[in-house]
């Protein structure tokens, strides 16, 4: 009898497996692997292994900068390397994807596939610092993914283009993954709130102003401060619209919204912050509108998640989100950090209740043909089912 195949799926963080990478995960196992993650594990260890996975802990802390500490969780990872023996690895973004690719030759590890999830702030932002960080990463990428059967996956046609040109994979070694799979069971189709008195289901009126959403983390390459620059024009308008922000900051990320400055934005009127939460799905049916206008993304999943309920969807003709984002057909792209046209894109879709439900419509069913978790699966088991044949 054939030895079951083990593929090793290498994260910073435990949540973020539970976040984005359940799919691909039980993508690999249909494809017949043993799959084992390895992240720093915290309170979704259990979660995981409730799901059938074996979890190994990673001495890492995505937020470090110190040398000793990042030679530590490389050593630790060659460790774990060496003593699983994966048939196939598998790196999520550009930390894990440099550890896991010297773990991998340390341990002679065969196979890898590096998953560029989005490009981050070390490839978005023109600071010096940043552009000597690429300078000294791209060598590094080239190097990581020069063996012949690693591949790299990633989620929009900005990215592939942007690592192919520098060399770091080739197109016949790249696949194009449209995010990483939606359950939409969890986000059904759902028809917006009513709007200026009209009555509910319970015949009740309801006097609520369109709402418009967005949820990341507080970074300011999410664009959140040129969505502040709108509010601040709709206010002046007079236009009725409220804002919610749902997300907490990220301190380990240098493009990180202080508390305060949210704190000074939603006392100056212009949105409410909800911190982080858990219960998205709710607070995206209890809106009109999805808003992202973010400077650049793998496949943006909030927007995603509002596509799937049904809401109209605004963001920037940036990488990611113009992959999802079809401009008066699913929602409105408007060009980079215009602000004036981000305002009347707001302005237009909270006054217009029948355009809001026509773009809704169909960027739920873009979401159903395109983007669901069965059709992203169904694309990674095959990839999955094919790496074992070479």
């Amino acid at each position: 009898m054939s030895k079951t195949p083990k593929m090793l799926f290498t994260v910073t963080e435990d949540w973020a497996f539970c976040s984005h990478r359940l799919p691909t995960a039980f993508a690999a196992r249909a494809a017949g692997y043993d799959v084992v993650v390895v992240a720093r594990m915290d309170e979704h260890q259990k979660q995981i292994e409730a799901l059938g996975f074996r979890t190994v802990p990673w001495a890492i802390k995505r937020e470090s900068l110190n040398p000793f500490s990042e030679l530590s969780a490389l050593l630790d990872l060659i460790r774990i390397y060496k003593q699983e023996k994966p048939d196939v690895s598998y790196h999520v973004a550009v930390k894990s994807i440099m550890y896991g690719s010297v773990a991998a030759r340390r341990a002679k590890v065969a196979k890898t596939v590096n998953l560029f999830s989005g490009m981050g702030v070390v490839f978005i932002s023109d600071a010096f610092k940043f552009r000597m960080i690429r300078t000294i990463i791209t060598p590094i990428l080239r190097w990581a993914l020069s063996p012949k059967l690693s591949r790299l996956q990633v989620q929009n046609d900005d990215d592939k283009a942007l690592l192919n040109g520098l060399g770091v994979s080739t197109p016949d070694r790249t696949d194009l993954i449209f995010g990483s799979g939606l359950d939409m069971e969890n986000f059904p189709f759902t028809p917006e709130p009513n709007v200026g008195g009209e009555p509910n289901v319970g015949g009740e009126p309801e006097n609520t102003i369109p709402k418009a959403l967005l949820v990341s983390r507080m970074l300011w390459d999410k664009g959140i401060g040129e969505l502040m620059q709108a509010a601040r024009l709709l206010k002046s308008r007079g236009v009725k619209i409220d804002i919610e922000l749902v997300g907490a900051p990220d301190p380990a990320n240098p493009a990180s919204i202080s508390e305060a400055q949210l704190k000074a934005w939603q006392d100056e009127g212009l949105m409410t912050w909800l911190g982080q939460r858990s219960d998205i799905a709710e607070l995206i049916k209890n809106s009109h509108i999805a808003v992202l206008p973010s400077y650049r993304e793998g496949m943006p999943r909030s927007l995603l998640e509002a596509a799937s309920i049904g809401r109209p969807l605004v963001a920037f003709d940036t990488p990611g989100c113009r992959d999802l984002v079809r401009d008066e057909k699913n929602g409105l792209l408007l060009e980079f950090k215009e602000i004036n046209a981000l305002a009347r894109a707001l302005e237009r879709l909270a006054t217009d209740p029948k355009l809001r439900q026509r773009l809704g419509k169909q960027a739920h069913k873009d979401i159903k043909t395109k983007y669901c978790d069965k059709a992203i699966q169904a694309q990674l088991q095959s990839i999955f089912e094919t790496l074992k044949q070479e």
